[in-house]
Order: C-alpha cells, then structure tokens, then sequence
C-alpha cells in the first residue's frame, strides 16, 4: 500500500495535517527580532564613529604640514602695489596690500585673509616666500616692501646696501652719502639738507646738498 505524503500550497505553507515542530515559530521571531537588534546596534556604532572622528578634527584642526603637501599660503598670490612694491593679493582679487601689511594685526582685506590663523601661526615660516626679504644676519629677515625703502630695516644696512641686497641709486627725494643716522644708509631724505645738523660724515647735506 503507497503512503501519499502532505503537500504544501501554492504559497509554500504546509498543508493541513502538517505538524509544526514545537518552539520553531517562537525561533524563527526571536532570531528575527536579534538581527534585526544586532544590525541597529553597528548603525548606531558606526555613527558614534563618524560622530567621534569629526569632534577630533574640528577640536584639534588641520593636520601638520608634511614634506609633499602644500602648505598652507599655498593659495597665496602676489600682486603689485601703487608704489611698484610686491604685495599680497587678498581673495577679492583686486585689493593689493604691502606685504608689511600682512600679519600686522590689523585685517586690511575686505575679508581679512591677510591675518589667517594658518598665514600668521609661524612667521616668517608661515608666510609665502615672495613677502619675506633676509637680512645679512641669517637670523633676521624684515618684509619684501621694506627692502631698498632708503630705511634701514634690517639694522646692519644689508638691506640697503650690496653684497646683500643690490639697490637703485637714490631717488629724487633723497641725497646720496654716508649717513651717520641710525636710521639711514647710503641715503639721507633731502628734507635733511642745510638744517644745520649733520646727517652726512662728509658734511655734504650741509654744504652740497641743496634740498628738497
């Protein structure tokens, strides 16, 4: 005699008649309901991730600059100001301040670029190179603009005088000759002329000089 065995339905339940192991739907929720548990739980923990790595960037900033990546003036550009001096271009594209103006603690940009964090952290290092000049001393260095000013900036005059810096002749507004001021080099400003007080070791800002 042939046994003839229950078949399931279209829809692949069990036909009337089958028995359903005891325990086995109670299993079949709980382990739904412990992945579904399981999988919430490495959402949340990858979020807390994500959440924990950007505090630490935003508390602890950029990372420090490394041979092979730029730095950050990378983005920086020169410019010409009205005296014929190079200067800093701020992100306007049109406003031109001296390079000595950069990092002086006054923000004279539109949107004060010339004061960054990230431009001002390091001076001179910090700063690209076309705003800084050196002095004799490897030690001091003073801002492009001030190079060949008439002025010594760098307080040896190797900022006005050669091997170190090559300079134009004096201008128009200046007499030529060796200053016992401080303050000047090789050019006194011709308002010094005949004021009955000698700026010149030779006297000549007295006696040649014709003024301004």
């Amino acid at each position: 005699m042939n046994k003839i065995f229950p078949q399931g339905d279209i829809n692949g339940n069990a036909a009337a008649g089958t028995k359903v192991l005891p325990g086995e739907a109670g299993c079949v929720a709980l382990c739904c309901s412990r992945r579904g548990a399981c999988l919430s739980a490495f959402v949340l923990l990858l979020l807390a991730a994500v959440a924990a790595l950007i505090v630490l960037v935003v508390i602890l900033g950029s990372p420090p600059h490394t041979p092979g990546q730029a730095p950050a003036h990378s983005g920086a550009q020169a410019c010409v100001t009205l005296t014929n001096r190079t200067g800093f271009l701020c992100h306007d594209r049109r406003s031109c301040i001296s390079a000595s103006g950069v990092c002086d603690g006054v923000r004279t940009c539109p949107h004060g670029e010339d004061e960054d964090e990230a431009l001002c952290r390091d001076v001179p290092q910090s700063l690209p190179g076309f705003l800084v000049a050196h002095c004799g001393n490897p030690a001091s260095w003073i801002y492009s603009d001030q190079k060949c000013d008439g002025t010594n900036n760098c307080g040896d005059c190797s900022d006005e005088l050669s091997p170190v810096t090559a300079c134009p002749p004096c201008g128009p507004g200046w007499w030529r000759c060796p200053s016992t001021v401080f303050k000047y080099c090789d050019c006194i400003p011709r308002s010094l002329c005949r004021d009955r007080v000698q700026h010149c070791s030779d006297w000549s800002d007295e006696f040649s000089c014709l003024g301004p």
